[in-house]
């Protein structure tokens, strides 16, 4: 009985605990599917940065900032970097709808519709953003979105793009 008890403690403790990831820390490697249906692994991005953001189309500073890092991703070749786009909260419709209005687009779009990737990540605010070094670690943050934001943010990348892996 006392096994049972301490297990289900467990259980309940890890359900309910908040898991945010931060800065130094290794992400969490599976992310969702992308929209041929192969799950995105971030151990495939080993050696490259990678953006992974959180984000939603009734967030009005997500739908400024999703053109940003499209921007960004087009300007750097998906060889170093990669941007992942992972939906919060969103209906699988609206999704798919969006996606296919943004065209040819070279980020990876995700959809998390339960929130369990976000959950992972201890996602309780969009748009949020992590920005991950050629060694697979969370090197940068962000919670939020300004346009203020865009230098700090493209001399990021930059930097993280400069280092050898």
């Amino acid at each position: 009985m006392f096994r049972v008890i301490v297990i289900l403690l467990a259980l309940f403790s890890s359900f309910f605990a908040s898991a945010e990831i931060g800065v130094g820390d290794e992400p969490y490697k599976l992310i969702g599917k992308n929209g041929s249906g192969e799950k995105i692994n971030l151990d495939n991005y080993k050696g490259k940065v990678v953006v992974i953001t959180f984000w939603a189309t009734w967030c009005g500073p997500c739908m400024k900032e999703i053109p940003v890092l499209s921007t960004i991703q087009k300007e750097v070749s998906t060889e170093h970097l990669q941007v992942i786009a992972i939906s919060y909260k969103e209906s699988r419709k609206t999704f798919r709808d969006v996606v296919e209005a943004l065209g040819h687009n070279p980020i990876i779009f995700s959809f998390d519709g339960r929130s369990r990737v976000a959950g992972k990540y201890g996602v309780k605010a969009i748009p949020h953003m992590y920005i991950i070094g050629r060694d697979g670690t969370v090197k940068f943050k962000h919670i939020g979105y300004s346009e203020k934001q865009i230098p700090k943010l493209i001399e990021e990348i930059n930097t993280l793009l400069a280092e050898k892996s």
